[in-house]
């Protein structure tokens, strides 16, 4: 099959953020916001007909012995260090990058969609559309990388596009704040992927995707087994490139930076924090996930990280009041769902389950996650405030937003017949597969998901009966309810995909049987969760609060995040800024420029006090002469004498 025509899902996104920023203020933001929507549609379209041709197309070549081909419409050479050591650019297409153009284009339509009626009257409405085009190109860009550098220039692309959405309001300095700390940290974690990528590259001697993946042993076999501190220098690079996975994922300790870019418009909340930037952890691990295979160390780093950030995200979301901060919380412990799912997956494991649920909950999470934050744009659009103590009784008022946050609780709990039941079921039998200890943990962290996200859904849509005075809320223009009921639809119907036939680790074709011991128990625990929190939320009561008090020190702790924030001023303010910066300051001003200024001193008093040797004056010289010869002589007498 042809698929020249790619190219076109990078080079559209690519002029309309050109011609948005250039020209957009020269038009109504309407005319810019409707020309943008429509044509991120098309483009929208172009990447349904790549996915789905690759997927279901009959052509010979791409399905070779049960086998899904990797195909590259694309690759030209950029820049060639060696023979083999070469950074070229182009587009690949194998399961999971078909699979993510779905999940990108289908999420970033949705949003811009919706962004014509929640946007609307915003100050820098079309600047708004021209950066989410460039949101779009780099996601699709890091997505279609045949190479890691080329992934890595994208990568970089998108940590500028959401520098600069989640700072949108640039004139509230709380934005402004979480703009420039989602920024620097995710910067940090991406030296790591950068150091990774150069070490990699320096024994294997290629950046290309393909020649890493098709004989891992072959490529972990070059470094000649060298060893740093003990560890395989492999290791070390596969475990640094993790790193960089993590921050743009937002996984412990690197996640600090997601709750705060919800000061972004939430649109961008739903794109960037649900659907596309923080899976790219995930899909990084994926894309090399036959390298990591080798690496079994770096594997159980994986898992751990995964598995704690999924618990220690989840127990913090059980107590915010910020409907936006809850839902943050939940991406992170849904991303840990992934990355676990990743790190306890083997091929050796129910024929490498985890890696397939991985990517089926990616796919699954991006339509009811994105569906969660769309929502909670329309509650926050019609009440004005973000806190739930500012809502309550709201199913009267916005019956469609009711049933819509209703459909995606019901999915992200893992209730059947919801898409988040079938993905998640997959993810536990893959913990269980690995170890029984995983899969408790992570079966519970599952329980406290349907705890906190139905204790969200009790005090927006139930809890009480406010006086909303003048304010009265209502369902939202049309512009913001279609994106609502289409992934209201995704989010029920998804989960019947047979996804392992058509994402797996070795491009097989596997079927994969339900696990009915781990599904039904994933349901009792997922239903006793919102009965617990049915009983505590339904109905305004002094129980959570009397709970609350009872455990005041653990409550506040977790409303604190764990006081994770104030551990990292510590850090940088109390002992780098103050018991590193401030003596190395101190050192440089009074000791090396002190030195250096005490050189210029004496050479200014020095040539102050002989400038008159060099006056230009000829009796000056003379007289200079004069006085010389008298010392000399005077000096020859007494030495004869």
């Amino acid at each position: 099959m042809d698929f020249s025509y790619s190219l076109a899902i990078l080079v559209i996104p690519a002029f309309m953020f050109l011609f948005l920023g250039l020209l957009g203020m020269k038009m109504k933001e309407k005319t810019a916001g409707i020309i943008a929507t429509t044509v991120n549609g098309i483009n929208t379209v172009i990447a349904y007909a790549i996915a789905l041709t690759y997927f279901f197309g009959t052509s010979q070549g791409q399905i070779i012995d049960g086998v899904r081909q990797q195909l590259e419409p694309y690759n030209m050479t950029w820049l060639q260090f060696t023979d083999t050591l070469i950074i070229k650019l182009g587009i690949l297409l194998d399961p999971i990058s078909a699979m993510m153009l779905i999940v990108i284009t289908t999420v970033s339509f949705m949003v811009h969609l919706y962004s014509l009626g929640y946007m609307h009257g915003e100050k820098g409405f079309q600047r708004y559309y021209a950066f989410l085009s460039l949101f779009t190109l780099s996601m699709l860009g890091l997505v279609v990388a045949t190479n890691i550098f080329q992934m890595y220039i994208f990568w970089e692309l998108v940590g500028v596009s959401s520098y600069l959405l989640i700072g949108f309001y640039y004139t509230l300095p709380a934005a402004v704040s979480a703009s420039k700390k989602a920024f620097i940290v995710t910067r940090f974690a991406d030296l790591g992927f950068l150091i990774g990528i150069l070490v990699i590259s320096f024994y294997t001697q290629t950046f290309d995707f393909i020649t890493l993946t098709e004989n891992p042993g072959a490529m972990i076999a070059t470094a000649g087994g060298a060893t740093f501190m003990g560890c395989s220098v492999m290791a070390w690079a596969m475990t640094l490139i993790f790193v960089g996975g993590a921050g743009k994922s937002a996984m412990f300790p690197l996640h600090i930076w997601l709750p705060d870019a919800m000061e972004g418009p939430t649109p961008v909340s739903a794109l960037i924090h649900a659907a596309t930037m923080v899976v790219a952890g995930v899909y990084l691990i994926a894309r090399l996930f036959p390298l990591y295979c080798l690496e079994q160390g770096t594997m159980t780093v994986i898992t751990v990280i995964g598995a704690f950030t999924a618990f220690y995200a989840a127990a913090v979301a059980c107590v915010q009041s910020d409907i936006k901060r809850v839902l943050a919380f939940s991406t992170i412990s849904q991303i840990a769902f992934m990355i676990t799912s990743l790190g306890v997956a083997s091929a050796h494991l129910d024929e490498g389950i985890g890696y397939m649920a991985s990517m089926f909950h990616l796919f699954t999470h991006a339509m009811f996650k994105a569906l969660l934050f769309l929502c909670a744009g329309a509650i926050i659009h019609a009440v004005h405030s973000n806190e739930m103590s500012k809502m309550g009784g709201l199913r009267k008022y916005m019956p469609i937003c009711n049933i819509a946050f209703l459909i995606g609780c019901l999915a992200i709990s893992g209730i059947p017949p919801f898409s988040g039941f079938f993905s998640k079921d997959e993810i536990l039998v893959a913990a269980f597969e690995k170890n029984m200890f995983w899969g408790i943990w992570m079966t519970f962290v599952a329980g406290m998901t349907a705890f906190y996200m139905f204790r969200l859904y009790y005090k927006i849509f139930w809890w009480n009966n406010p006086d909303y005075g003048h304010h009265t809320p209502h369902e939202a223009p049309m512009t913001m309810t279609f994106p609502l009921i289409f992934l209201s639809v995704v989010s029920i119907f998804a989960g019947l995909i047979p996804f392992g036939d058509f994402v797996t680790y070795n491009r097989n074709i596997i079927h994969y049987h339900m696990n009915y011991g781990v599904a039904i128990t994933s349901v009792v625990v997922a239903v006793v969760s919102i009965v617990f929190a049915t009983i505590l939320y339904r109905k305004e009561n002094e129980v959570p609060t009397k709970m609350a008090d009872a455990f005041r020190g653990l409550w506040t702790a977790a409303y604190h995040r764990f006081y994770m924030d104030e551990f990292y001023q510590f850090i940088t303010h109390k002992i780098i800024f103050e018991r590193v910066s401030r003596p190395l300051a101190w050192f440089d001003r009074n000791v090396i420029d002190g030195t250096m200024n005490m050189f210029a001193n004496v050479t200014n008093s020095t040539s102050y006090a002989i400038r008159k040797l060099q006056s230009g004056s000829i009796q000056t010289y003379v007289y200079v002469y004069l006085i010389g010869a008298l010392i000399l002589a005077i000096i020859t007498g007494i030495c004869i004498m």
